[in-house]
């Protein structure tokens, strides 16, 4: 069994491969039971951690499990939010193949889903990206959406200015022009695509900045009262998902939207299985606004982890 760190899920899993990769499990025919969830309390009044449960299997290939822990006051002790394991199993025999930290492999399979979206649903001239959130998401969110449109500037936000500003001069360093923004505002009026990976609860983003044309890309807020858009951006856009059956449940930028009547089921126009089967040709025209809501699904996990186990077994 290999034991794969982190460092060699990120050399591995370049972006082009792992977003063709993604593209390909769509399409195909993995198995994926619901998720197990469970919101655990934390002392002190401090805010929930979350447990998570993610199986998939692809019959007589390979059987997979995630197992993530979400601990929102994680910052403050200079840790990231998310931590976890992947196994991967044969899928003939259930002989364990290999065990591969999670949370590398979870925000590169993250990053690619939204860059698989984006191929679909951004304009393919986009080339300025408004980075909101500078967490461990944040750079591969921005090297996923530069391997599918070709992003030449990049505007981070973040809560912390600091924090955008060292991110800023990392994305500077990997030959981007990028600077950080204290304008939420300005910086998502001036983006082609703007990507969102904050735990936030309530709405920073205003369906009000929201120019034609600009494609929505909504990562963070995982449950359902949390929050990165408002009701007057989905009223103005397109609304798509990675999956219908996570986002109708598990994400307040959908959730919430749902329980008010602001949106319909059916206003969910299509899924990552709807698009990446051409069951919907995703954009439609370069003023039409896309929204894009994404919550994570355990399918993506396993073709990332075939991919990483392949890739290390053949060096």
């Amino acid at each position: 069994m290999q034991n794969i760190s982190a460092q060699q899920v990120t050399e591995t899993l370049d972006f082009p491969s792992l977003i063709e990769a993604l593209n390909t499990a769509f399409k195909g025919n993995i198995t994926v039971p619901q998720r197990h969830h469970h919101d655990m309390e934390q002392p002190g009044g401090q805010r929930e951690s979350t447990l998570l449960l993610m199986p998939a299997w692809e019959s007589g290939k390979a059987v997979g499990v995630k197992l993530v822990t979400v601990s929102p006051e994680n910052g403050k002790k200079n840790l990231p939010a998310i931590q976890g394991i992947y196994i991967l199993f044969d899928g003939e025999t259930g002989t364990p193949s290999a065990l591969i930290e999670a949370k590398t492999l979870t925000a590169r399979r993250t990053a690619a889903a939204s860059a698989l979206a984006a191929s679909y649903l951004a304009r393919a001239e986009s080339q300025v990206l408004t980075m909101v959130g500078n967490g461990v998401l944040a750079p591969n969110l921005i090297e996923a959406h530069r391997a599918v449109r070709p992003i030449h500037e990049v505007i981070i936000w973040g809560r912390d200015l600091e924090k955008a500003r060292g991110l800023a001069q990392e994305v500077t360093a990997s030959g981007l022009t990028a600077r950080a923004s204290d304008d939420l505002e300005a910086a998502v009026r001036a983006a082609d695509i703007i990507s969102c990976a904050t735990l936030s609860v309530e709405p920073l983003i205003r369906g009000d900045w929201l120019q034609p044309g600009q494609h929505l890309d909504l990562v963070g807020a995982y449950r359902p009262d949390m929050r990165e858009a408002d009701d007057t951006a989905v009223k103005r856009s397109s609304v798509f998902v990675d999956t219908r059956a996570g986002a109708t449940k598990e994400g307040g930028d959908i959730v919430i939207p749902l329980r008010s009547g602001v949106l319909k089921e059916e206003g969910i126009l299509a899924d990552l299985f709807e698009l990446c089967r051409g069951q919907h040709s995703g954009r439609q025209n370069d003023q039409e606004i896309t929204y894009f809501k994404s919550v994570g699904h355990a399918l993506e996990d396993l073709a990332a982890a075939q991919l990483v186990d392949q890739r290390l077994k053949t060096e």
